[in-house]
């Protein structure tokens, strides 16, 4: 281990020496991820985890060594995972191979929160964070998906937004939104092209960190501090399995392709509501065909346009 680290050591002081040399392959890597078709997303992840190892002292054109700094970082599975698959690829495009490194991914029933627990929160944010938050609650959008918003994908008189640039290869998505997110993005300051400004997404994550740890300490409340962006997404899912029982719904929500990712979701649903009774099932029609498929089944239609734009119909048990 002693000689792991001063190897590593040597490394990083003589980071400025292999920089135009790794440099102009990164560069190369990059390049190659645009020719191909890789999502804006994706680029700028693998970019970052390429830097990220460069700065921790790792020589890329040295495998021994990026595993050296690999190991020693205390990263969760998936940021781990990430990092592994970023250097994989800078190797593929410059003609190098390695051994990979083993990263088992071990999925986390995911927290979830009361509803009331989320509207504190968004309650006690700054007016830009607050918007932020309640448009996650809602849609079940991504966090870098909702900071990319401009204005001109939002009709406030209709209360539409418009999701056209996606992350994860999903498709472009629409929604309705509710008049009290409606409200909230109308009493936002129009200063710039994107809704939420063109600072980095990490301004929001650290102003989300602190109106968390106040209202934790105010409310004495310590399961405020799990809440994250990715929160409200699970939340969401939660919620609407629940309310549908649909899981084609929640996957068509979520943007997901295979529907065992939703699994997690009908878990959470049966222990978080187990001491609620059902009386209904209910379903979800995104159009006429599904509408009319619901009512030769015996659902009935009980509401107006849903925030997702679907429609719930339901029937007795």
């Amino acid at each position: 281990m002693v000689k792991v680290e001063t190897r590593i050591e040597k490394q990083a002081a003589g980071a400025t020496e292999q920089t135009p040399d790794i440099k102009g392959k990164i560069v190369s890597c990059i390049w190659y991820m645009e020719k191909q078709g890789y999502a804006k997303e994706t680029i700028r992840t693998t970019n970052g985890a390429l830097r990220i190892l460069q700065q921790r002292g790792a020589n890329l054109l040295d495998t021994d060594s990026v595993k050296e700094v690999i190991m020693k970082q205390k990263w969760s599975d998936n940021r781990r995972k990430n990092v592994i698959n970023s250097y994989n690829l800078f190797l593929k495009v410059n003609g190098m191979h390695w051994e990979k490194p083993k990263c088992k991914i071990t999925r986390k029933i995911p927290f979830i929160p009361t509803e009331q627990e989320i509207d504190a929160l968004i309650a006690s944010c700054n007016k830009k964070l607050a918007t932020f938050l309640q448009l996650l609650k809602e849609t079940a959008m991504r966090c870098g998906e909702a900071k990319r918003l401009k204005w001109t994908d939002v009709d406030l008189e209709r209360r539409i937004i418009i999701l056209n640039e996606p992350e994860k290869n999903s498709n472009p998505r629409i929604w309705n939104t509710s008049h009290k997110l409606t409200a909230m993005l109308n009493a936002l300051p129009k200063t710039s092209p994107k809704i939420f400004g063109e600072g980095p997404i990490s301004s929001l994550k650290s102003s989300l960190q602190l109106a968390r740890r106040r209202l934790a300490e105010n409310l004495q409340n310590p399961r405020l501090l799990q809440i994250h962006f990715h929160t409200f997404r699970h939340w969401k899912a939660t919620i609407e399995y629940h309310r549908t029982k649909d899981p084609l719904h929640v996957a068509a929500l979520l943007e997901y392709k295979k529907l065992e990712n939703i699994l997690i979701y009908v878990q959470l649903d049966q222990k978080l509501f187990k001491d609620i009774d059902d009386n209904f099932t209910c379903r979800v029609a995104h159009n006429i065909g599904e509408a009319i498929e619901l009512i030769e089944t015996g659902f009935e239609y009980i509401t107006g346009e849903y925030n997702d734009g679907g429609k719930l119909f339901r029937k007795c048990k």
